[in-house]
C-alpha cells in the first residue's frame, strides 16, 4: 500500500520516495511508490500533476490501495526519486474543494439541501442539489460560506475511531464502511478524501456564479479562492463596460436594460406598422393578373414575409420581396392557393445558387449569386417566374 502523504500534510510540495515499480503503459509508464504526495483523481477533485526526478507526472489515479503516477519517462525500480507538487494547481484543487464544503454545509443547515454531484471543473465547481432552491435561499447561504470564510477557523481533517464516528453527525454521498476519513470545515462535517486548507479563511472568496435547474434540484457553477477573485474582476469589468455603453453606472444597468429593450419593443413595432404600410402601397402598386417581385430596401425578414403575405393576399398572384441580406439577397415567397411556394422557392435557389424553405404558402431564404445588383436581381426574379411554368 502507497503511504498517502497528503493525508497528514496537505501542503507537501516536495518529497523523496523509492519507486516499488514501473511498466509501460497508456501515456506514458505507470510508476508506484512506497510514497507520495500526488494526490489521484476522485471524489470530484483533479489528480495532482508534477515531476517525480526528471520524469513529468501527467496522471495519478488509484484502485483504493495502490496509487499510479504515469509518467512520461521511465524511472527505475528501487531507486530514490524526488517527487515535486504543481502548487499552483494543488492549491487551487484545496481552495475549491474547502470552498465547497463549506457551501454545501451551509446549504444543507439552511434548507436540508444535499450535495449529490461535486466535480472541480473549469472554470468553475460544479455543485449539484437535491432539492430546487431560489435566488434568495442562494444569496444567504453565500453569504453565510463568506461569513465562515472571514472567520478564519481551523479546518479539521481526520479518521475517528468507530465509537467516535458513530456519535458524529457528518454528510456523505453514500453508506459507508470501515474507516471513514471527516473534514470539519466552517460549521461542516462531511467524509471526504480530498485534499484542504488549514484554515477557512485561506479560501478568500466563495462565489455562486450561476444556477440552474437540474433534474429534482439545481445545478450550481461556483468558484472559490483566486478563481473567484477573477470571477468577479471579470463580472465587475463587464458590467463597466455595459454601463459605458448604456450611460449608466454599475449598480444601475437593470433599469437602464429595462428602458433599451422597452425602447426595442416600441421600435419594432412602430418598424412593424410601416412595414404593413409599405405591403398595403405595393398591394396597390401591383400589376393585375402578374406576379409580383419587389425590391424592399431595408426590410428585414419579417418585412419581406409581411410584404409577400400582404401583397400574395391582395393579388391572389405569386409574391416574392427582395432585400439585401442572407447570403447576398433575402427573399420572402408568398403563393395563392393552388400553387407550391416551396417548389417555386427551390427552383429560386436552384437558378441563384440560394438556399431556404418553407410551407406550401410561404416559403423565406437567400439568394447568394455574386454580382447581382438589385435592379438585376428583380428583373431575373420576375422574369424567371414569369417564364417557369408554376408548380401546381
Amino acid at each position: 500500500m502507497t503511504q498517502k502523504l497528503y493525508e497528514s500534510d496537505a501542503y507537501v510540495q516536495e518529497f523523496t520516495a523509492t519507486v516499488l515499480s514501473c511498466a509501460p503503459a497508456q501515456g506514458g509508464y505507470a510508476v508506484v511508490l512506497d510514497k507520495t504526495a500526488f494526490f489521484p483523481e476522485g471524489g470530484g477533485q483533479p489528480c495532482d500533476l508534477g515531476t517525480l526526478g526528471a520524469a513529468h507526472v501527467t496522471d495519478v489515479h488509484t484502485d483504493g490501495t495502490t496509487i499510479t503516477h504515469t509518467t512520461d519517462a521511465p524511472l527505475e525500480p528501487g531507486a530514490q526519486v524526488t517527487g515535486r507538487i504543481d502548487w499552483p494547481r494543488r492549491l487551487d484543487a484545496m481552495q475549491q474543494h474547502t470552498g465547497e464544503h463549506i457551501l454545501s454545509g451551509a446549504l444543507h443547515r439552511l434548507f436540508g439541501a444535499e450535495n449529490v454531484g461535486f466535480h472541480i471543473g473549469s472554470p468553475y465547481v460544479r455543485m449539484d442539489t437535491s432539492i430546487p432552491l431560489t435566488a434568495a435561499q442562494l444569496a444567504r447561504a453565500e453569504a453565510e460560506a463568506n461569513a465562515a470564510v472571514r472567520a478564519d477557523t481551523p479546518v479539521h481533517c481526520y479518521i475517528p475511531d468507530a465509537a467516535t464516528l458513530a456519535a458524529t453527525e457528518y454528510r456523505s454521498k453514500k453508506e459507508l464502511e470501515g474507516p471513514v476519513r471527516l473534514v470539519e470545515a466552517g460549521g461542516d462535517c462531511c467524509a471526504c478524501c480530498g485534499t484542504h486548507l488549514a484554515r477557512t479563511g485561506e479560501v478568500g472568496l466563495i462565489k455562486i456564479i450561476s444556477a440552474q435547474h437540474y433534474k429534482t434540484g439545481i445545478r450550481l457553477a461556483v468558484a472559490c479562492g483566486q478563481r473567484a477573485y477573477d470571477a468577479v474582476a471579470a463580472i465587475c469589468a463587464d458590467a463597466e463596460a455595459a454601463g459605458r455603453l448604456f450611460s449608466a453606472p454599475a449598480g444601475s444597468l437593470t433599469p437602464a436594460v429595462e428602458n433599451r429593450q422597452n425602447g426595442e419593443t416600441a421600435l419594432k413595432q412602430r418598424i412593424a406598422a410601416l412595414q404593413n404600410a409599405l405591403a398595403d402601397a405595393y398591394v396597390k402598386a401591383a400589376v393585375p393578373g402578374q406576379p409580383a417581385v419587389l425590391w424592399a430596401e431595408g426590410a428585414d425578414g419579417d418585412g419581406l414575409r409581411r410584404i409577400a403575405m400582404a401583397v400574395c393576399a391582395g393579388t391572389n398572384q405569386v409574391a416574392c420581396a427582395l432585400a439585401p441580406g442572407g447570403q447576398g439577397t433575402s427573399y420572402a415567397l408568398a403563393a395563392p392557393e393552388g400553387i407550391d411556394a416551396r417548389a417555386l422557392g427551390k427552383a429560386l435557389n436552384e437558378a441563384f445558387a440560394g438556399r431556404g424553405g418553407g410551407k406550401p404558402a410561404f416559403c423565406q431564404g437567400s439568394l447568394a449569386q455574386p454580382g447581382l445588383t438589385p435592379e438585376a436581381v428583380r428583373e431575373k426574379v420576375t422574369t424567371f417566374i414569369i417564364n417557369r411554368s408554376i408548380p401546381r
